[in-house]
């Protein structure tokens, strides 16, 4: 027996949520041909031009390995392309090609139609009291690390 019931355990609930938004928007990038992890990188990519594969990793929330995956997925599909910083030879900047952006705007229709309808089941002060409570949650646990 636990010294704490599995339903008062926050994290449970936390993690019960985030599958089924993953589950969901995994559901309505299947339009679009790409994965939770690959839609996550191409926004990235879509709002930093140039990321490192090291910065979209810390973005994304995934370990390098994991993230040099995607962007090898992603590059063999001809999604982005990926060439030598100026000065670091050794970073490779990250871009979407035209095919990658045409995938991006498909894939960020279905992604932001998920997130519209998850929205629509609060009101708007309850949705703003939800964004301040699991930032409260994200900084109590990177604080305790």
């Amino acid at each position: 027996m636990t010294s704490m019931p599995v339903e008062e355990r926050i994290g449970s609930h936390i993690k019960r949520a985030e599958q089924a938004l993953l589950a969901a928007k995994n559901a309505a990038l299947k339009s679009a041909a790409v994965t939770v992890p690959q839609y996550a990188a191409l926004l990235w990519i879509s709002e930093k031009p140039g990321i490192s594969a090291a910065g979209l990793a810390r973005l994304c929330g995934v370990t390098p390995p994991t993230m040099n995956t995607v962007l090898k997925n992603l590059q063999e599909r001809g999604f982005i392309e990926r060439t030598p910083h100026e000065w670091h030879g050794n970073v490779l900047e990250t871009r979407l090609t035209d095919e990658g952006r045409a995938v991006m705007v498909l894939a960020d229709a279905a992604a932001v139609a998920v997130e519209r309808a998850l929205a629509q089941e609060f009101t708007g002060e309850e949705r703003e009291l939800l964004i301040r409570l699991l930032g409260r949650c994200a900084q109590r646990l990177d604080d305790q690390r």
